[in-house]
């Protein structure tokens, strides 16, 4: 693509991605891994736009998925070509999705024990050859703080995680060695993995690891148990974020339990680090002035209809707080595609440009094509201002999809 613009001249709609502003969490984070000794890895289920992948490798230890194609694009995008890891955890796999994960993966966790049952063989007589990847399982400590249900992978039947009274099932005993480790079903578990967070600073995460300790603490202290994975959800790279605390808390475990400690954060990669520019294309009245967009809740940013809230708008303020008042909705059938409304120091006109702020994450992975809306072009942003192009979407990319 490889066109060059300003953010006023872009064609809309369009995402882009602020690369300082990238960089920055970027840094922020290799700064706690460096003093804490965390691995740190991308969450690319939040943010998979690989042009900048060359540039986040320099700050973080790789990547982490949530099937086999994430993971393949954190291998060739960034494990392969850098030396960096590639991690991936799945509900379930199918047999063609290991045979695939296999090679290029050096982390393959699992959500239960049948999944670990089922691929057990496959998976240890591939590594006796190749002394990759490791191994681990998903669990649940049945704590988490998260307030929403939809996000909270703790709630009661989550089929999210291990229960550890399944474990002590399996094993026959409550009580585990080193012994009975290594002639149960769990010989070549080498991690334990605990995602319980979102969106949260560090108060809910060392008050999870004491939950975690308490009920997994034996497990941690085997000497098989090599990496312990705190998931994501961290908002690591915010202004109010106990940062030092974190530090302390990961020497601590490592210490404790001769464990490495992995975080998986997505948000705090991309974090304020995006933009998703619209133009009006009408204005209608019904009750109230209604601004159609181009861009589009359902299509672009469907966590404001699932979450739900109301994204950030360059120069707006709440509704009612400046003269006018608009509500902003996509040009979609959909009644409910609803952005938000906001009020403005002037009157929007036909043709104005909207610029909505925090755009980089659980965006461009999530949007989609209903309706035949246009799939929004996708532009980096360089430290000069300058806009450079990566990829536009037209037709044949609504087809294909069908």
């Amino acid at each position: 693509m490889q066109e060059t613009h300003t953010l006023e001249t872009i064609p809309t709609p369009a995402f882009v991605v602020d690369m300082k502003a990238l960089r920055k969490n970027a840094s922020i984070l290799k700064e706690v891994a460096d003093k804490s000794g965390a691995h740190i890895l991308m969450a690319q289920k939040a943010f998979s736009c690989y042009a900048t992948y060359p540039e986040l490798a320099k700050y973080l230890s790789g990547t982490t998925a949530s099937g086999y194609h994430e993971a393949r694009l954190g291998y060739e995008e960034m494990g392969k070509p850098f030396g960096k890891e590639t991690h991936v955890y799945a509900p379930a796999f199918t047999s063609e999705d290991m045979e695939k994960l296999l090679p290029i993966c050096d982390h393959i966790i699992f959500n239960s024990i049948n999944q670990w049952k089922t691929h057990r063989n496959r998976a240890l007589s591939f590594v006796k050859s190749t002394r990759t990847p490791s191994f681990g399982l998903r669990m649940n400590p049945e704590y988490s703080e998260i307030e929403t249900d939809i996000y909270n992978p703790c709630v009661t039947g989550s089929r999210l995680g291990i229960l550890r009274e399944l474990v002590d099932r399996e094993l026959g005993t409550a009580t585990v060695t080193e012994d009975i480790w290594d002639s149960s079903i769990f010989a070549g578990i080498e991690g334990l993995h605990f995602h319980t967070h979102c969106e949260q600073g560090f108060g809910p995460l060392q008050r999870t690891i004491r939950v975690i300790e308490e009920k997994f603490g034996d497990l941690l202290s085997l000497p098989q148990i090599k990496w312990l994975n705190l998931g994501g959800g961290h908002h690591i790279t915010k202004n109010d974020y106990d940062r030092e605390g974190l530090i302390s808390e990961v020497k601590r475990l490592s210490e404790k339990y001769n464990v490495t400690v992995y975080l998986e954060p997505g948000e705090a990669v991309a974090i304020d680090a995006g933009y998703l520019i619209g133009t009006v294309m009408d204005i209608v009245e019904n009750g109230m002035k209604i601004a159609i967009l181009d861009v589009s809740a359902a299509c672009h940013m469907p966590d404001v209809l699932e979450m739900p809230y109301r994204p950030p708008l360059k120069g707006a303020f709440e509704k009612d707080e400046k003269p006018y008042t608009y509500r902003l909705a996509g040009n979609t059938c959909l009644a409910g595609d609803v952005i938000g409304d906001y009020s403005f120091e002037k009157e929007l006109r036909v043709g104005d440009r909207l610029y909505f702020l925090d755009m980089a994450m659980y965006t461009m992975v999530k949007d989609n094509t209903f309706n035949g809306m246009p799939l929004p072009s996708i532009w980096l942003q360089n430290d000069g201002g300058e806009v450079i192009g990566v990829k536009e979407f037209g037709y044949d990319d609504f087809k294909a999809r069908l």
